[in-house]
């Protein structure tokens, strides 16, 4: 198969790029070994949106954060998604610390970041009771906020999905050569494909598809960063995300309200070298309930309901790496893609877009949908408002997850709607349905059995993630026999 353009990973970044390039009358297609999109570091991450005052001036970083974040709030209305600009709050807690906030208050002043101001203690405590003792002072930042990252990557894909981009799931990119016939080929496991540019935004892979390609070497480590995910009933111990003071390892640990109304305290920054272990671990956990006591006092964390990890792709440089590769023509990089690439990705992605549009001379579609509408969720519907939509359609009646209220109707739109889910990971990060205070305890067989039904497969066949993670390997009755 060939394209004008492959995009490698399915991640914000990528869906980002994807989104864009839609806009034009070109081919494009979205390789992800994965079997669905946002499967990576874009599922596991803090889930806020930066301002932009750590990056350094006039870095990729500043840049695109800065861009990324003025993108947002158009982004979430046209692709509803959920967004609050909640803002936030860096802390000292140590008196001799209180001008690194000076700092980077006049970083974020170079960097074009606005609504910034630098708060004593009191002013600090009144905004958040629930700061540490220690407290000397903050930095402010009205801009930053919350978001739920799957469905900002889901809904960007989906928008590219239905302007005309492919999506190739369960594809591993194994090896890319440049042909004779001057175009790029890419070896996968499911058959090549030819295109013309390749745009690398493989996460934490990146390095590795660039080197192929390169003899002037990027190298990425994989900073593995833990988390803890707090119920809703201590959703609003704290109502900005708390930052601590910044180190050479990242942001710190922080503490953020979510857009969901959980209460999510992480990450940690672990330095690894194996790209898919996103394992956690007792150390870890530990590691976070420290440091974030150093900032918030009386941290509820007896409601704790879950802990995960995801991986950064930090560069040796702490930059992001974008644009085209000297001695690759054709191959453009999105690399180093960590914190804050999620604030970034839509200013990513319009930078990508337009690099690729002028090389390509690309014309605009004339009926390009720039819109899309995520899955129905009837707590969101006034009451005479749910019970016309439950009679005309009874599956929006008929409640699956009861920690998260979520209905037939909505694990039924997500599975039929663009890039539908296949899998219970797919439906969870959709519609929430195995999100709550269970963790699927409850839902999972319900949601497997809707899955089956619908796709027309035994439940043998039914995935947590994909892959071989099977939940029924077999049927009780026929081992019996």
């Amino acid at each position: 198969m060939t394209y004008d353009v492959i995009i490698i990973g399915a991640g914000v970044t990528g869906a980002a790029v994807a989104r864009e390039l839609s806009r034009y009358n070109v081919e494009v297609c979205v390789l992800d070994k994965e079997e669905d999109v946002c499967c990576g570091t874009s599922k596991a991450n803090s889930a806020i949106i930066h301002a932009g005052y750590d990056a350094e001036p006039e870095s990729n970083m500043a840049k695109m954060n800065v861009r990324g974040n003025y993108m947002m709030d158009q982004l979430c209305k046209d692709l509803d998604v959920p967004f609050k600009r909640n803002g936030s709050l860096v802390v000292c807690v140590h008196e001799e610390m209180l001008p690194g906030l000076k700092e980077l208050y006049d970083k974020g002043v170079k960097n074009g970041v606005p609504g910034m101001k630098l708060l004593n203690r009191e002013e600090a405590l009144a905004m958040e009771p629930n700061l540490s003792e220690n407290v000397q002072g903050a930095l402010y930042a009205e801009t930053a906020g919350i978001i739920c990252p799957f469905k900002l990557n889901i809904a960007m894909a989906e928008n590219a999905n239905v302007n005309g981009v492919d999506f190739r799931f369960n594809t591993r990119v194994e090896k890319i050569t440049k042909g004779e016939d001057g175009l790029w080929h890419l070896r996968t496991n499911n058959g090549e494909y030819k295109t013309r540019y390749v745009v690398n935004a493989a996460g934490v892979y990146a390095d590795v598809f660039h080197n192929m390609v390169s003899e002037e070497k990027i190298h990425i480590i994989e900073r593995r960063g833990e988390y803890y995910l707090l119920d809703r009933t201590v959703g609003d111990h704290v109502s900005h995300t708390i930052f601590p003071q910044p180190n050479k390892f990242g942001k710190g640990v922080l503490v953020a309200p979510t857009v969901h109304g959980n209460l999510l305290v992480g990450p940690t920054a672990i330095d690894q070298d194996d790209k898919d272990a996103t394992n956690t671990t007792q150390f870890g956990m530990d590691q976070i309930t420290a440091k974030a006591s150093e900032n918030v006092k009386n941290l509820p964390l007896r409601s704790v309901i879950t802990s995960f990890s995801g991986l950064r792709a930090h560069e040796d440089n702490q930059e992001f790496i974008l644009g085209e590769v000297k001695d690759a023509p054709g191959f453009i990089d999105c690399a180093g893609i960590e914190s804050p690439g999620l604030s970034s990705s839509p200013a990513i992605g319009e930078y990508i877009g337009n690099l690729l549009r002028d090389m390509m001379k690309l014309t605009e579609k004339e009926n390009w949908i720039a819109t899309r509408k995520d899955v129905l969720d009837p707590k969101k519907l006034s009451l005479e408002e749910r019970n016309v939509l439950i009679k005309k359609n009874p599956a929006y009646g008929q409640i699956i997850c009861r920690c998260e209220s979520v209905t037939e109707g909505e694990i039924l739109d997500a599975i039929h709607r663009p890039l539908g889910a296949r899998s219970l990971d797919g439906i969870k990060r959709r519609t929430r349905a195995g999100m709550g205070r269970c963790q699927a305890g409850f839902c999972s067989p319900r949601v497997m059995d809707i899955l089956a039904r619908e796709l027309g497969l035994p439940l043998t066949e039914i995935t947590k993630s994909g892959g071989k993670s099977q939940i029924v390997l077999e049927h009780s009755k026929e081992v019996a026999e």
